[in-house]
């Protein structure tokens, strides 16, 4: 007879590929900070971590999108991931082949908020502090409106 503990880790172990890091190549940027990965011959939405780029109905939504197709679209990207967010997409960091971070790298130009609600990594902060004391990106803006306030407004005009 199995002992109740080796079944628990048995059942651990079992659910570790599920949230394997993993690498594949970058077939879509639904925005900003989403992007549509190829791996395991299937596709895989990956929520980029720690961050919140404008939408793409809001002022430097577009911009966003297009430095993240820039950075990654067709290129291969390593995914260290986190968790799954609300939606079920997975939440992770997003490595670019040159080693570097994407959501470091729009944060330093200014098209993310540093996602407080999320994550504890202060050096993401700290990257957006950089980019608002320069002005840089949506930080021209003296107003900025976070995506997450946008779309309660939204949702509060139509309802």
């Amino acid at each position: 007879m199995r002992s109740p503990f080796l079944c628990l880790v048995g059942l651990l172990f079992s659910a570790l590929p599920a949230l394997a890091d993993f690498s594949g190549k970058v077939i879509d940027v639904v925005d900003g900070d989403t992007i549509t990965v190829w791996h395991k011959n299937r596709k895989e939405k990956v929520r980029l971590n720690g961050i919140h780029c404008p939408e793409k109905g809001q002022v430097f939504g577009k911009e966003a999108q297009r430095f993240t197709s820039f950075m990654v679209l067709s290129r291969y990207v390593t995914v260290k991931i986190v968790g799954k967010d609300k939606h079920g997409r997975t939440l992770g960091d997003v490595t670019l082949p040159d080693g570097r971070m994407l959501s470091r790298e729009l944060l330093k130009e200014g098209l993310a908020w540093w996602y407080r609600q999320d994550s504890t990594d202060r050096s993401l902060g700290e990257l957006e502090e950089l980019a608002r004391a320069e002005k840089r990106g949506l930080w021209t803006d003296p107003h900025p409106i976070p995506p997450w306030e946008w779309k309660k407004l939204r949702r509060q005009r139509k309802g």
